[in-house]
């Protein structure tokens, strides 16, 4: 009940951006700044311990778990259809401000996000609930997503830092996130994450059924230290567009926990 409450409004019926689009006039993005960061006191609607969407349970993360949170993937963005609807945390949804919806970051909060071939990096205030697609990590709004260059492509691979209020407001100049020097090689690469494991053994298990089943796909298994997991994974890709297809035609044979990755 609560999560269904929680989610409806602006977010809950977001899944796939359905029919969405831009303002009917265009935007002076310069005119637009950055979201600044401040204290708040969390959102009481925004904020259960967890709620359930499409069948799948998100546990929003305590402040605790936010601290220093960072995270690679694909944005997208939100507009025309959401303006002015409810979003998770209470307030109306602006197409025109610096905004954002996380799947489980306590709202509301600072975010930075870096566009991660472009090198450009803007602050977003995150107050709703999403995006709900798989390998989606972070919803725009439209003005969001223009200063960051990804409204015409519709994704963008980045990288989304948490930002501390207090360190943000002492410093003159807040510090440059790391990615927007480019010490990521080409901007991070696309994979389908099949799954991740413990084991090697198991990760192993699943990487030779998709090799038998899929003969021309790259598989891989590998180790990521600061997990602690051995992932499965397809690729590199070459656009979203292909790990979105690939993905869906994985799910008809079972495979139904692939989802896009940047790295």
């Amino acid at each position: 009940m609560l999560g269904t409450a929680l989610l409806s409004g602006c977010s809950s019926p977001r899944y796939q951006h359905k029919h969405d689009s831009a303002p009917d006039r265009d935007i002076e993005i310069n005119q637009i700044p950055d979201a600044q960061p401040r204290k708040e006191p969390r959102s009481r609607h925004g904020n259960p311990d967890s709620y359930v969407v499409n069948g799948k349970r998100y546990r929003v993360m305590d402040d605790d778990d936010a601290e220093g949170f960072s995270q690679r993937g694909l944005a997208s963005w939100y507009g025309k259809k959401f303006h002015g609807h409810r979003t998770s945390s209470g307030e109306p949804f602006n197409m025109y401000a610096m905004t954002a919806a996380h799947k489980t970051l306590p709202l509301p909060i600072y975010v930075r996000v870096t566009h991660l071939d472009n090198g450009r990096s803007i602050i977003v205030r995150v107050n709703d609930r999403g995006p709900f697609h798989k390998g989606r990590i972070i919803d725009l709004s439209y003005a969001a997503a223009k200063k960051l260059g990804i409204t015409a492509t519709g994704t963008g691979k980045v990288e989304i830092e948490v930002i501390d209020a207090d360190d943000y407001k002492r410093s003159k100049k807040p510090r440059q996130s790391k990615t927007a020097r480019h010490d990521l090689p080409d901007g991070g690469k696309l994979y389908l994450q099949i799954g991740a494991f413990s084991e090697r053994n198991n990760a192993e298990k699943l990487s030779n059924s998709i090799k038998r089943r899929f003969h021309k796909l790259r598989v891989s298994t590998g180790y990521n230290r600061s997990k602690g997991v051995y992932r499965v994974r397809i690729g590199p890709l070459a656009s979203v567009a292909d790990a979105d297809r690939l993905a869906e035609e994985l799910s008809h044979y079972g495979y139904h926990d692939a989802h896009v990755i940047v790295d």
